[in-house]
Formats: structure tokens, C-alpha cells, sequence
């Protein structure tokens, strides 16, 4: 069953959707950039209608400012009050849930690692979660990377180099954005949150996907290293370059995830 319902966050009034189950192991899914709650082509509605037919109650929210929700959209660094207040509606409508795991994908994979301990979430499943501040209108230095290793080690990339086809100036400027870096000030804040904590982390990646490979890229590097040594933090990759997990089997794929992740927090 599911229900549509409202909740104030502040002076504003917020839309949610309740996926009913009779687990005491819930779910709260944060959807990336203005994207609505139902996701991209209703990929988050089906996700929850598949983890509710689990027995895990699911809800989907609009922050303030996105679809059926009034107020002016803060970012998704300043919605912590959305996803608390968002909690706090979940809670009134299951006051039996006893853990709680809260689900984004992108940037709302992020504003629940930056937010989750003052909310109080008791695990995290992150789907390729945005940590890249790039130039606007650019792709992550890393997505930048991989696509200029795919052509150097392809017999169809040196083509369109001795051929003319591809464009040197834009090739230029690439590897100068490579070389001069990108500010990691947001990777620096992410590392943070997830590092020393005793919540359970899990994080998918589409490995195709740009976002993904920018994460990837910060993941290997020195300042995720603590993270990388903690076991209750784990990173998955997939074969698939869908940002939203919306082609072949990665319906499939991101609903396992999220399941498993419930499954063990439901254990613990």
C-alpha cells in the first residue's frame, strides 16, 4: 500500500510518499539535484514499491523548493532540515520503526553523509554520490581522464587523431583542467562525515558513469585512506554507465543493493 501525505519543515509544507511494510527496518530515499521524488522515468517509485514488497517500509520526499513541496530550495549541502523533518514524518507514520537507513543517489547520496549523524540514521546506502565540485558546464576531472584513456588505447581513438577529427583545442583545455585539479573541499567534507563512524556505509557506483568515476578516482587517492580501512565501509561497482541505474539489469542491481543494505542493518 502507499500512501501520499505532507509535513511541515519549518514555515514550509513538504510532499512525501509512505511505502507501507511491516518491518521495523525502514528506508528514506533522497533523490539527486531538483529531481522529483518519484526519480528519473519513476525509477525511485519502482525501487520503493520493490523494497516494500521486502517487508521494509519506504519514504520519498520532496525537499523544499522541488516538486509538490513549497519554499525555496536550499542545496542539497543546507537540507539537513528537509531530510530530518522528513525522518520525523516517516517516524509518525511507522512509531514502531526501530533502525533506519537512509538511501540517495548523487548529491542526495551526499547530503546524507554530510547530514546523517545529527539526524541519526543508523545506516547509510549511497549511490554514486557527487563529491566533485567541477568547473559549471563541466564534466569531473576523472570522467575527463577516462575518456581520454579510452581513445589513447583504442585503435579508433588514434584514428581520429591522425585523421583531424578530433578537436586539439578542446583536447588542450581538458588536460589543463587535469592538470590544474579540482577543489576538493567537498570531497575533504564527505571524507569526514563517513570517517570514524560506527554506521555501516555502503556506496554503489555505476562504473561508466562520470560522477561515479570522479568518486572512484577521490576514493583511491590519500584522503580517503582511513575510510578505505574501515570495514563497515564498502564501495561496489557495476558495469553500467546509467547515473541513475535505469538501463538492463540495474533496477535489479540497485534494488539487491538496497535490500541487502536493509537486510544486515535489519540484523544488526
Amino acid at each position: 500500500m502507499r500512501t501520499l501525505t505532507t509535513f511541515a519543515c519549518g514555515d514550509d509544507m513538504l510532499a512525501g510518499t509512505f511505502d507501507h511494510g511491516d518491518r521495523t527496518t525502514g528506508m528514506l530515499m533522497v533523490t539527486g539535484g531538483t529531481e522529483l521524488r518519484a526519480g528519473a522515468h519513476s525509477g525511485m517509485a519502482r525501487l520503493a514499491a520493490e523494497v516494500a514488497a521486502y517487508g521494509f517500509p519506504v519514504f520519498r520526499f520532496d525537499r523544499r523548493g522541488v516538486g509538490d513541496s513549497d519554499g525555496t530550495n536550499p542545496g542539497f549541502m543546507d537540507s539537513g532540515p528537509d531530510i530530518a523533518a522528513a525522518v520525523a514524518a516517516m517516524k509518525r507514520l511507522r512509531p514502531d520503526l526501530r533502525r533506519l537507513i537512509g538511501f540517495g543517489l548523487c548529491d542526495g547520496a551526499t547530503a546524507l553523509a554530510l547530514h546523517h549523524r545529527a539526524i541519526g540514521f543508523d545506516a547509510l546506502a549511497l549511490a554514486n554520490p557527487w563529491i566533485v565540485e567541477a568547473e559549471a558546464g563541466a564534466p569531473p576531472p576523472a570522467a575527463i581522464a577516462h575518456r581520454y584513456r579510452a581513445q589513447l588505447l583504442s585503435v579508433a581513438g588514434w584514428r581520429r587523431i591522425l585523421t583531424g577529427r578530433i578537436n586539439y583545442r578542446k583536447a588542450f583545455q581538458g588536460l589543463c583542467r587535469l592538470s590544474a585539479g579540482s577543489d576538493a573541499g567537498l570531497a575533504t567534507r564527505f571524507a569526514a562525515a563517513v570517517d570514524g563512524g560506527q554506521r555501516p556505509v555502503s556506496i554503489i557506483l555505476a562504473a561508466g558513469d562520470a560522477t561515479a568515476l570522479a568518486f572512484n578516482g577521490e576514493w583511491r587517492g590519500s584522503l580517503f585512506a582511513r575510510a578505505r580501512a574501515q570495514p563497515t565501509i564498502t564501495v561496489t561497482s557495476v558495469d553500467s554507465s546509467s547515473h541513475s541505474f535505469a538501463t538492463g539489469d540495474d533496477p535489479r542491481r540497485l534494488a539487491d543493493f538496497c535490500i541487502g543494505a536493509l537486510e544486515a542493518c535489519d540484523r544488526a
